[in-house]
């Protein structure tokens, strides 16, 4: 996530760090290498100049000269000024309504706009325990509604059905109806989007939005449209009285230039973040953890939120009893593994939020075959449960059959066996308390600024492209 930005600032910002003195030239010449990295993000101008000034106007004044480490309080000040840029805090959606609260999402076609409902919907009902109708007002694309319709049960919530021969405003109404009688908390309408913004829709969508009078309405960006997508959103904003803004796509952005522009230029905050395709890939937008990652800081706290509400915590418990007592760790355990990793959104997105290791995410991904998950996965489910639990059983005969059954070849399998016979070595060592030892000694590790062991690369036994 915004990999090229991320980069640029820390090179532009890692001289600063260890100065003991900072003076009005060497600040200006970091911000001019900040200003740039900022520029080639796709930035808006606008939106580079004011960051630029306030963080002069900030590190030539008092809060510096009278700080003991002020390379460090510059950084401190970039970052502060990275989170004012986006939005001081989470704005978290208004549902404070008689229900069901009217929700409308606009946009562009192409942007994530029916997914990103979909992910609205399930983000509500498994965190905020709402009950949630989604209905679609695109009547001029009836793949569109079938798409919204199969998401809705995809991820559980209450689809109401419309057909192009139905005017806009005739669908929400009834839809607004039937929530109620429904019992529904929110109502989440997906209206029709347009290759580029005309007055007819801007005319039609206006009207809907009158009609229905929403208590948030959304508009969906892909961040990777960059400046486009501000200026885009702007428009909608003077049609529509916009309440926040869902980021898509934010995960393949390796720029950042929306993020950054688009609560300055509309005024507008974000409110939540597109992460990846999948309907859970859908996270609130904290300017101040996205301000730290940009910056190399890590984002521990969205990393520990993940990991409460992903990982399987009676698998994990139960896997360090067993390591404790001294448990042989079995290809079972393994595929339990791999599953908690991929629910935390794999190797990228877990270094990705972890301090001073920002870096290692892309290389971690481009190392990583992902897929190469699913394939172990496979194998593991093609063996009987004894040969899961003891691997010294296959034999060529037993692996031509493991093998034939999850459509990989024998190569695949015996580097499977490998990286479980490297991490089943590790467990041993953590039999009788060698779990806390481990865990203390990679605190140290973290502490001391080390980050990666030496050699920075990929942990022995993860399967590489």
């Amino acid at each position: 996530m915004f990999e090229s930005l991320s980069e640029r600032l820390s090179a532009s910002l890692r001289a600063m760090a260890g100065k003991s003195r900072l003076t009005e030239d060497n600040i200006k010449d970091t911000l001019r290498e900040v200003r740039m990295a900022l520029l080639e993000a796709d930035v808006a101008l606008s939106v580079v100049k004011e960051f630029t000034d306030r963080v002069k106007e900030r590190a030539v004044g008092t809060e510096v000269s009278s700080s003991l480490t002020p390379g460090q309080v510059f950084l401190k000040i970039v970052q502060a000024e990275l989170q004012s840029v986006m939005g001081e805090a989470n704005e978290q959606l208004n549902l404070a309504t008689q229900p069901p609260a009217v929700v409308m999402v606009a946009g562009l076609q192409g942007a994530g706009k029916t997914t990103s409902v979909a992910k609205l919907a399930r983000y509500l009902m498994e965190r905020e325990k709402k009950k949630v109708t989604v209905v679609s007002a695109d009547v001029y694309r009836p793949a569109a509604i079938k798409q919204l319709e199969t998401l809705a049960s995809e991820v559980g919530a209450r689809f109401e059905p419309s057909s192009v021969e139905e005017r806009p405003v005739d669908i929400v109404n009834r839809a607004l109806k039937n929530a109620k009688t429904a019992f529904s908390d929110v109502l989440l309408v997906d209206t029709a989007g347009r290759l580029a913004i005309d007055n007819e829709m801007m005319a039609e969508i206006s009207d809907l939005h009158k009609a229905i009078n929403p208590v948030e309405t959304l508009f969906v960006i892909d961040a990777m449209t960059g400046q486009d997508a501000v200026h885009t959103a702007t428009a909608f904003n003077r049609a529509l009285a916009l309440t926040g803004v869902i980021l898509t796509k934010v995960d393949a952005d390796t720029r950042g230039g929306a993020a950054l522009s688009v609560r300055h230029v509309t005024g507008k905050p974000i409110k939540f973040m597109g992460v990846g395709e999948k309907t859970e890939a859908l996270e609130p937008f904290f300017p101040d953890r996205l301000a730290s990652r940009i910056l190399g800081m890590g984002d521990l706290l969205s990393l520990i939120e993940d990991a409460e509400r992903k990982v399987d915590k009676k698998k994990a418990q139960k896997l360090a009893k067993k390591v404790e007592k001294g448990g042989r760790f079995d290809l079972e355990d393994f595929r339990d593994q791999l599953q908690q990793m991929k629910n935390m959104g794999g190797i990228g997105a877990m270094l990705d939020k972890m301090p001073g290791m920002g870096g290692m995410a892309q290389a971690a991904q481009s190392q990583v075959d992902t897929k190469q998950f699913d394939r172990m996965e496979a194998i593991i489910n093609s063996m009987t449960p004894k040969e899961r639990k003891n691997p010294d059983l296959i034999n060529p005969s037993r692996k031509r059959r493991i093998t034939a059954g999850s459509g990989t070849a024998v190569p695949d399998l015996n580097r499977l066996l490998k990286q479980h016979k490297q991490m089943q070595k590790m467990m041993k060592k953590m039999k009788g308390g060698g779990m806390q030892r481990m865990m203390r000694g990679m605190g140290g590790m973290m502490g001391g600024g080390g980050g990666m062991p030496p050699g920075g690369g990929m942990p022995p036994g993860f399967p590489r492209r």
